[in-house]
């Protein structure tokens, strides 16, 4: 007979688990997410469950089981790889009318435990009559069609209102968050940047109204003031406005702005964190911003105005007597300047540089010089926005592993 699917509310609720391999540390960690009090009885257990006792997550006894353990739970996992002791486990489990699950035994637990994901604020489980290899792989796909939303409804009563500022990558769309995609499948409006994930836009339902709010440097701009109340517009109509940003909204991305004017207009914001290309462009070109020995801090600075500019609210001074890494956002044009200053504060001309122009995209392509060089480099390099540039020794770092690539499988 098929099983009755139940979902259990185990929040603050007493959950055994008996054995601490693999399985358990597989099982443990959903079960604290339910919010379950967990206890594990085992002679040993790994470091992860090992760690979660220490900081107080589980109750570990450190014995094997023991008639008597079962008293007071709400559920019983028999996790083991002794078939007696699991045995045991549930039968003391059944004889106090206490659902249990064994692992090592399908047909003879009482319940079991479904292939089971969560995507957004659904929470998907399979069963398959013991198949766990075949339940995991629906799971998956069922998953898999609610995060990239496939299978979301823009209709859904729960559909969330106000606007979301959504943080889309660096550049490449599968770099964008799981709720990023969830948010954008939703969404009835979708406000886009220049820099953002364009091909995720090809994914949009045809009623989805795209608003192109694009800067482009030294060309065609949109005001910010335009771009907080076209939000603000359309979230008062009941449209729910995903403002789709390159990199993080928060990350020079004007995104506190933006959040301030909704704010400030009754309209609900949420903020959907993305990977700040400061980070991850250097990340894709094998640049480590930090790294033991070479660089224990970064700093990143927008460079939208150069050194010297009244504008400008970087203490060039303090970066060029500092060791660590520098991550130049917007510095294409003013790259001259900059090294000129970064030199005359202390950096030295023989200061690896890394620009990396179109990261994480198919067109990513990286120049290396010194800080002496690096703005002819980029002149006869053609370099153009959008480009991250990297000032510091971890550079040398990426070369040294290119190299053993290169070396990789060569005859001695």
């Amino acid at each position: 007979m098929p099983p009755y699917l139940l979902g259990l509310r185990l929040g603050g609720r007493r959950v055994l688990v008996v054995g601490g391999g693999r399985v358990a540390q597989r099982r443990v960690p959903a079960l604290l997410d339910a919010g379950a009090d967990v206890v594990v009885v085992s002679p040993h257990v790994t470091a992860t469950l090992e760690g979660l006792a220490e900081r107080g997550r589980i109750t570990w006894h450190r014995r094997p089981f023991e008639p008597g353990d079962c008293a007071g739970a709400w559920l019983v996992q028999a996790v083991t790889d002794d078939a007696k002791v699991n045995g045991d486990v549930v039968a003391e489990a059944d004889a106090a009318r206490i659902w249990s699950v064994r692992a090592d035994d399908a047909e003879s637990s009482p319940a079991w435990t479904p292939a089971s994901g969560h995507a957004g604020d659904a929470t998907v489980g399979v069963l398959l009559g013991g198949d766990p290899r075949r339940a995991a792989g629906i799971r998956d796909a069922v998953v898999e069609g609610l995060r990239d939303g496939a299978l979301e409804s823009r209709h859904s009563r729960r559909k969330p209102a106000g606007v979301a500022l959504v943080g889309g990558g660096p550049g490449d769309p599968g770099l964008i968050t799981v709720r990023g995609r969830q948010l954008l499948a939703m969404a009835d409006v979708v406000v886009t940047d220049r820099l953002a994930p364009g091909g995720l836009l090809d994914e949009l339902a045809a009623d989805v109204e795209v608003i192109d709010a694009a800067k482009i440097p030294y060309g065609r701009t949109v005001a910010q003031d335009h771009i907080n109340a076209c939000l603000v517009e359309h979230a008062r109509r009941g449209r729910f406005v995903v403002r789709l940003k390159g990199g993080d909204p928060f990350v020079f991305g004007r995104g506190g702005e933006e959040a301030l004017y909704c704010a400030r207009h009754g309209v609900p914001v949420t903020v959907v964190p993305g990977i700040t290309s400061a980070v991850a462009v250097p990340s894709a070109a094998g640049i480590p911003v930090t790294h033991r020995g070479v660089s224990q801090e970064f700093h990143v600075v927008s460079a939208h105005v150069p050194p010297d500019h009244p504008d400008s609210t970087v203490d060039w001074a303090v970066l060029g007597r500092a060791n660590g890494t520098l991550v130049l956002l917007m510095a294409v044009e003013r790259m001259a300047l900059i090294a000129s200053a970064l030199m005359r504060y202390g950096r030295s001309s023989d200061t690896p540089v890394a620009v990396i122009q179109d990261g994480t995209l198919p067109g990513q392509r990286t120049l290396t010089a010194t800080l002496g060089t690096v703005a002819g480099e980029m002149a006869a390099g053609e370099v153009r926005p959008p480009a991250i540039v990297v000032v510091g020794d971890v550079v040398n770092v990426a070369r040294e592993i290119d190299m053993i690539r290169a070396d990789m499988g060569r005859d001695p």
